[in-house]
Order: C-alpha cells, then structure tokens, then sequence
C-alpha cells in the first residue's frame, strides 16, 4: 500500500462518524430512489401480468359506451360474422370477508366460449367450466388465493358488492403452470356471464367482447366485417389500448414520486460535497506535503476520486439493500391510491428487476463522484506551500462567490420564465423548479456574505466580541459553511413548498366538502374501493323517504365510468337534484341560471375543472360521448 492510500486510510479510521455521514448520505440518497421505482414497477407489473392473463390470447376487444354492450352482439359476430372466438365477458369489482381489505376482481364468462381465448381456463386446465352452470353461485378461485382464504373445492365464498352479499360456491381451483399467470389471477373470481350480470346489475349488458382475429389479411377482412356489424356507439380496440391508457393515468402520479426521489438524491448529493470539502479541508496541510514529497498532482486527484468511489460504492450497496427493504413497505401505500384514484391493482410481492438495483447503485456513486470533484480540484490545483496555507482556500471560494451568485441570480430567472411559459408540460415545470432549487443553492454563498455582514454590527452590540467573530467566522470559513447553509436553504425551502402545497391541497378539500355535502344524510351501498361506489340502490328507494317528516329534500346520484377515444377513461355522473343541492355547485364559466334551466330541460351539461382543462373546453362547446344510438353530443 502506497504512502497516499495509507494515509487516506489512517484519516478515515481517525474519524469514524465523518466516515458515518457520507457512507449515510449515499445510502439514504439511493434508497429512496430504489425503494420509489420497486414501488412503481410493482404496481405496473402486477397490473400488466393481470391484463395480461385475463386477456389470454384476445387480439380486439369490443366496448361499449356508458351503458355497455347489449347481449345481442355476440351472437351478431358468431352468426353474421361468422366468428367463433367470441367471448363475452362482464368484470366487477368485489370483495369477500375471508381477505378483509382486499378488493377482487369478479370476470364473468361464458363457460363454452373460453377454450380458444383464454389458456388458464381452457382444455389443459383440467377445469370442469360447466360446473359454474350447474352449480348455484358456481365460482373458480386462484389456489393461491383459495388458501389464504382458508376455502376449497365445495366451500362456500361469500361476495360483497356494495349493498349485495352472494353466497358462492367454489367448484374449482386456477393453478396455471407458468408464474407470470398464477400471479394475473390471483385476485380474480371466475364466474357465469349470466350470474355475475345479475350479481353486478348489469341484466342484458355486457362489460366487453372478447375477440381472436387471424393474423395477416384474413384477419383485416375479419376485423372490417366486425366494424361493419357494429352497432352504434361501439368501437372495437386492439387489446393492449385500454391497458396503455389506464397506466397512462398514473403517469403524473409516478412522475411526482420519481421527482422527489431524485430530490432526495440532491440533498444527499450537498451531504456528500460538504463531507468530502470537510475532509479534503483536515487534510490540506497532508496533501501539501505529500506534493512536498513528490505525489503528483494527477495521483493525488485519482487518489481522492478512488477514496470516494470506494465510499460511494459502500453507500450506494447498502442504499440499495435499504432500498429493497423500504420498497416493501411503500408498495402497499402506492397500490392503495392507485386502488383509491384509479383502477384496482393486487402487488403480490416487490419486484425487484436487475436494472432498477444497477441504476440506483449508479446514480449513488456517481453523485459521490460528481461531488467529490470539486474539492479534489481544489486540493491539488495549488502550489505545495499554498496548499500548507489555509488561506489561500478562503480567498479562492471568496472570488468563486460572485460568480456563484452570478450564475445563481440566471438560474432563478430561467426557472421563473420557465414558470411563466403557457405549457402543459410536467418536464417543463419540474425542469424550472430544480433550476430554481440550484439557483437558490449558488445564490447562497452571496447572500450569506451580505446577511452577516448586515448582522455583524448588532451581534457585537448584543454578544460583544463573541458575537462579532462568529459573524466573522462563518465568513471567514465559507468553503465549509456555505455548502452546508445551501443544503439547509434547499432542504427548508422544499419543506415549506410541499407544506403551502400540501395545506393548499386540504382547504382546497375542506372547501369543497363544506359546498358539496349539503345534505345531512347520505345512503349509498358499501364500496371496495374508496373512490368510487359499487352496485346500484334499490329503485325507487329514494321515494320512500319523500314524505317523511322532516325530510325537506331527496337528492339522487348514479356515475358510470367507461372509455371513450376522444376523452380516455370518463366518469359519468346523473344527477336527480334538490333545489336546494344545486346550490352545492359552484361554476368558474356561465351563467348559473341559465345553466341550470338547460340542465334540468336536458340540453347540457356540466364538466369538472380538470376534465375542462386536460380537453380544453369551454362553455358552448360540444361534449361527444358514445350512446347506443351512436356518438352523441351535448354542450
């Protein structure tokens, strides 16, 4: 071992806890961006293995409007068509209180139309599918599932939709041969088409078609004749299209995660640069004399990067085992608000792909490289004497702070233009506000020289001589202080962002909850998922309470989501009002008068601020949504 390595070494056994704080600052850094990604690619993986599999070998599907598809299309393709890979299919979300608070998917099928498109319930299943015929509440369960559950073949599983409760029947057990299939239905109950549309509510509607078109130009003529037979207000779709658009919908949901992860990297990124700068700054004198010795300017520099990636290696492991651990935990607080704001997705367990641990590792030692840079430039660009002088390094960072402030002050207005640009653009935005977060970083420096010169004075009257060289001193030893005030400055600011930005987002609720929920009772059926209800009331039920004392109003609500091609994944909302709960509406355009005259008469209607705002519409313009009659459109 070289003089320089012994020595590099004897400093770093001499000071175990600044040892300690880089390796934890690496560490940190890349867990929480290892432990974001395993929380994202879980949720998206276990989403797309379960797509996948339940679509089996389907290549289109047909959807219908708000109020699905009618009964008759499938024979239309089997007979007109002349199709016989046709398989109707309606999906729900249920639930059963043998796994309290998971929510599973219902797929009802028709037993004699699933041999051609989906493997797992086909001939070499071994599955007897006219059991869910014969058997009242017949259902197939995943094994996996099965066993947590604590039920078999010939057990009964109770299932809850909102306010229904059926008692099923398990005739049999889903255990296909790969894992990628065993983990797409483990949170899947196989039942009859007929059956699960009563269940559901859904009496001669269909969620969707299932369709297995030849490849090449026989199946372009069978995918024309399929359009041609379409009744109106249908559309037929590839069958990764409505995938593509659900995992669209998180798209900002993982972008803001990955944000704040990379956030998370820069703090830790100012944590290292102040530890290496520290430890550089012991160690100037030794460095001075290893150069009086004979080391070389370029060994010193290959020394001090080898030390940090040799630190940054050890921080970036352990953050990456830390990461896995931490994933673990995140996983479920990801899935429930993608079950709560978007579409219900079971994580079995973390995936943890090569390529994630790689990157984290990666990005934590080369942040520690990229931080370690500076100060090892400074080390080794002075002359041996000066580099023995410890002033020579304050009046090199004295001169680098204007330019610092400089390039800060440019920082800050490139980020606030940026700001200021009409676009739509997430990457713009989160683009303008790092530059800002940097600006305010290398504006720090300046602003601290000025802020303690201004305090200088009162802190001598206040402290006397004390209190005027700590003034002084913070100046006077700026290579070490003015890191740190930069990650302090870029740590307090975030911290008071995401607080105005998290008690914008709650009086935001509060406000309108206060406007929304007028009313003093509120009677909807139990749902899965918090966001939205399952399962519909008994009709009529509102006219029960219409005439009892000291009921002044009834008000009804009923939504439907579904997918349209112009508007994506939309929610439906029918509104039977009380006049005294429009008041709960409040409108940024229009007239409310004449809004409302045109509401109740049926000739428009109302769209949410967001739904304006992604599609871009105004008051007066059309709202084209599909119906069975064919597109239609109102304003």
């Amino acid at each position: 071992m070289g003089l320089r390595a012994r020595s590099s070494l004897r400093f770093l056994l001499r000071h175990p806890l600044q040892l300690l704080l880089l390796v934890l600052g690496v560490a940190l850094g890349v867990a929480v961006v290892v432990s974001i990604d395993l929380a994202i690619g879980s949720s998206r993986a276990a989403f797309r293995a379960s797509a996948e599999t339940v679509s089996g070998r389907t290549t289109h599907q047909i959807r219908g409007g708000a109020t699905g598809l009618p009964d008759s299309v499938v024979a239309l393709l089997r007979i007109q068509g002349g199709l016989r890979a046709v398989a109707p299919v309606v999906e729900g979300t249920v639930a059963t209180p043998l796994l309290p608070g998971r929510a599973l998917t219902l797929l009802g099928i028709d037993p004699f139309s699933e041999a051609p498109v989906r493997p797992f319930l086909g001939e070499g299943s071994g599955l007897d599918l006219t059991a869910l015929l014969s058997t009242p509440g017949g259902v197939l369960l995943a094994a996996g599932t099965a066993a947590e559950a604590g039920v078999s073949t010939g057990d009964s599983l109770p299932l809850l939709l909102g306010g229904t409760r059926v008692m099923g029947t398990v005739v049999g057990l889903l255990d296909p041969a790969d894992e990628l299939s065993r983990r797409g239905i483990r949170d899947v109950v196989v039942m009859d088409v007929g059956i699960a549309q009563e269940f559901l509510g859904e009496e001669g509607r269909l969620g969707r078609v299932d369709l297995v078109l030849a490849a090449g130009s026989q199946g372009v003529e069978e995918l024309a004749r399929v359009e041609a037979l379409l009744p109106p207000g249908t559309r037929v779709e590839p069958v990764g299209t409505r995938t593509a658009t659900l995992e669209g919908m998180t798209r900002a949901f993982d972008l803001n995660l990955t944000a704040l992860s990379l956030l998370a990297l820069v703090f830790g990124m100012f944590l290292i640069y102040n530890t290496m700068t520290f430890s550089v700054v012991q160690r100037r004198r030794l460095l001075g004399t290893l150069r009086a010795l004979g080391v070389t300017r370029g060994e010193l520099v290959r020394g001090i990067l080898l030390e940090a990636a040799v630190l940054g290696a050890v921080g970036a492991a352990l953050g990456v085992g830390l990461g896995v651990v931490l994933g673990q935990g995140l996983v479920g607080l990801v899935t429930r608000t993608i079950n709560d704001l978007y579409f219900v997705v079971a994580v079995e367990g973390v995936e943890i792909p090569r390529a994630v641990l790689l990157k984290g590792f990666a990005m934590g030692l080369g942040a520690t490289l990229l931080a370690a840079i500076p100060p090892a430039w400074e080390a080794t660009s002075a002359t041996p004497r000066s580099a023995l002088t410890r002033s020579t390094v304050e009046d090199r960072v004295r001169t680098l702070v204007p330019r610092a402030a400089w390039g800060g002050a440019a920082l800050l207005l490139l980020g606030g233009g940026m700001l200021l640009i009409p676009t739509r653009s997430i990457a713009v935005a989160f683009t303008a506000l790092f530059a800002i977060l940097l600006g305010m970083a290398l504006a720090t420096p300046a602003a601290t020289v000025l802020l303690m010169g201004a305090l200088r004075p009162l802190l001598a009257r206040w402290a006397g001589i004390l209190g005027s060289m700590a003034a002084r001193g913070v100046v006077t030893a700026l290579s070490r202080t003015a890191p740190a005030m930069a990650a302090l400055v870029v740590a307090v600011s975030v911290t008071v962002g995401l607080g105005v930005m998290i008690a914008s987002f709650r009086s935001t609720v509060v406000r309108w909850l206060d406007a929304t929920l007028q009313a003093d009772v509120y009677i909807s059926p139990p749902s899965v998922v918090s966001n939205r209800a399952e399962g519909t009331l008994p009709e009529g039920l509102e006219l029960r309470y219409v005439d009892v004392p000291g009921v002044a109003g009834v008000s009804t609500y009923r939504g439907r989501e579904f997918t349209t091609p112009a508007y994506g994944v939309t929610r439906l909302v029918a509104l039977g009002l009380d006049p005294r709960g429009e008041a709960s509406l409040q409108f940024l355009e229009g007239d409310r008068s004449t809004a409302f005259l045109r509401f109740r008469a049926g000739g428009g209607v109302f769209i949410s601020e967001p739904f304006a705002f992604r599609h871009q519409l105004s008051v007066g313009d059309t709202v084209r949504l599909p119906t069975e009659g064919g597109i239609g459109g109102s304003r």
